[in-house]
Parts: C-alpha cells; sequence; structure tokens
C-alpha cells in the first residue's frame, strides 16, 4: 500500500472515487473560536501586532501611522490590510495624515503585489461594522486582495476550502522585498 492509496473504511456508504481534503484546522476559524472582538485597545489583535517583530507578526511594512500586515485567513496569496495604529472603528474617524498615509500604503502595496505575485487586479476595500461583515469591527483596517484569472474553481465554490499555495511567512518576505519606498 502507498501513502496515496485510500484508505478503506468499514461504514455506510459506496465509494465514489472521490479524494478528500481534510482540513480539521479549520473548524476553529468556522465556530469562531478565540475570535477577538478587538472592543478596546487590550486585546485588539490590531493594537497588538505593531509590538511584535515584523516577522513575527507578519507585518508587510511601517510607516508613521499605519503598517501593512498579511491576513491571518486569506482569501487568495498576498491578502493583506492597512491598518491605522489609532484603535478606530470608522473611516470617518481619521485625521487626514491617516487618511493619506492608508491610500499611500493602498497604493504602495497594489504596486508590491504586482511585483512580487504578478496580480492582474485587485479587491480592495472596508468593512465596517460588524452588519458589514466587519471581522474585528472595532479597529479600521484595509483589505487588499491580489486577483488572477482562474483563481477561483471549484475548492471555494464546491468545497468552501482554498488552496494558497505559499506560506504567510514566504509570502510575507516577497512583498516586503517588494514594497517601494514612496
Amino acid at each position: 500500500m502507498r501513502d496515496s492509496d485510500p484508505i478503506e473504511q468499514a461504514g455506510a456508504g459506496v465509494p465514489d472515487n472521490f479524494q478528500r481534503l481534510w482540513t480539521p484546522h479549520r473548524m476553529a476559524y468556522i465556530k469562531g473560536e478565540n475570535k477577538p472582538s478587538g472592543a478596546g485597545p487590550d486585546g485588539c489583535p490590531f493594537c497588538e501586532i505593531p509590538k511584535l517583530s515584523d516577522a513575527e507578526g507578519l507585518i508587510v511594512a511601517r510607516s508613521g501611522a499605519v503598517y501593512a500586515v498579511l491576513n491571518l485567513y486569506p482569501y487568495n496569496s498576498g491578502h493583506l490590510m492597512v491598518v491605522p495604529y489609532r484603535h478606530v472603528s470608522d473611516y470617518a474617524e481619521l485625521d487626514a495624515a491617516e487618511t493619506a498615509e492608508l491610500a499611500d500604503f493602498t497604493k504602495r502595496a497594489l504596486h508590491a503585489l504586482r511585483k512580487a505575485s504578478g496580480a492582474q487586479g485587485f479587491n480592495v476595500g472596508m468593512n465596517l461594522g460588524g452588519v458589514a461583515g466587519a471581522g474585528i469591527a472595532a479597529h479600521l483596517h484595509q483589505h487588499v486582495v491580489p486577483r488572477w484569472g482562474g483563481d477561483t474553481n471549484f475548492m471555494p465554490v464546491v468545497g468552501h476550502t482554498k488552496v494558497l499555495p505559499q506560506l504567510l511567512q514566504d509570502t510575507r518576505v516577497l512583498l516586503a522585498d517588494a514594497w517601494p519606498d514612496s
């Protein structure tokens, strides 16, 4: 028997020749276990991440008012977020300098992702408030998701599973190296 051979399992059902990709570690995410609320600066992951080293926090780049960090649960490889250091929940709460740096870092993210991965398009945006889909509504963050032709296939559509071809640490290094200075 080879490692790739299916394991026979007694029980109900008829063999259907499908291979199964089991990802039980994702169940914690699906159930929302240990999901931070970000309700206050204490315990907010976006307030804690900047205290870590870039490699440890998956930080791609930093500036005076914002930083770029990889998403732990990426939609695609290279999915990053631009986050203000200040703990604010609404885009309208940013001051002029924070707004300008958030916009500048978003542009730099686009350049870095094109250079590092050949991204052909992007989804860029914010989910403001829990009802709008924000996972951590208490701390504003803008998503930058690289896209390629054919990046949606049967795995996420039918199997509700994303297959990511690169580890987050490797992606962080590529993007940090490709990040433009200005």
